[in-house]
């Protein structure tokens, strides 16, 4: 009988363990899903002051009118004011980064807290949550 007892509390331990492992895991793909938009978001952004301005596209580009750090941003925080009932659950969220290292690509690292689903004495330390983080790049063409 006390064997019983100690199997089921550990058995009833593990699953609580696994459960909130698998649900910080499903924030983070959430999260990761949502930098993914993002950047494509940025990628298809425009300068638009350089545009109507007659700014030269770089050469080697093909024509392209490369992307700013400041309209990658512009990007991303439209997105996200848009797009508030998709991603309004995830607690903490904020954009950390948004920029283009080289003209081309949009880079967006965004951050939010993942609290586990079950609280037991096995995941007592992360009960105050688990800072996230999750990076994308998208290449304008």
């Amino acid at each position: 009988m006390l064997l019983s007892i100690v199997f089921a509390v550990l058995a009833l331990l593990l699953v609580t363990a696994v459960v909130s492992a698998t649900s910080v895991h499903l924030e983070r793909a959430r999260l990761l899903v949502l930098a993914d938009e993002l950047a494509l978001e940025a990628a298809d952004s425009i300068d638009l002051d350089g545009f109507y301005r007659g700014r030269e596209a770089v050469p080697d580009d093909g024509g392209v009118i490369p992307l700013t750090d400041a309209g990658v941003r512009r990007a991303a925080v439209d997105y996200l004011a848009a797009h508030r009932d998709v991603v309004g659950d995830l607690e903490g969220l904020t954009l950390e980064q948004a920029g283009t290292p080289d003209g081309r690509t949009a880079r967006v690292t965004v951050t939010a807290i993942a609290r586990p689903a079950l609280i037991s004495w096995v995941t007592a330390p992360w009960s105050d949550g688990i800072a996230l983080r999750a990076t994308s790049s998208a290449r304008a063409w």
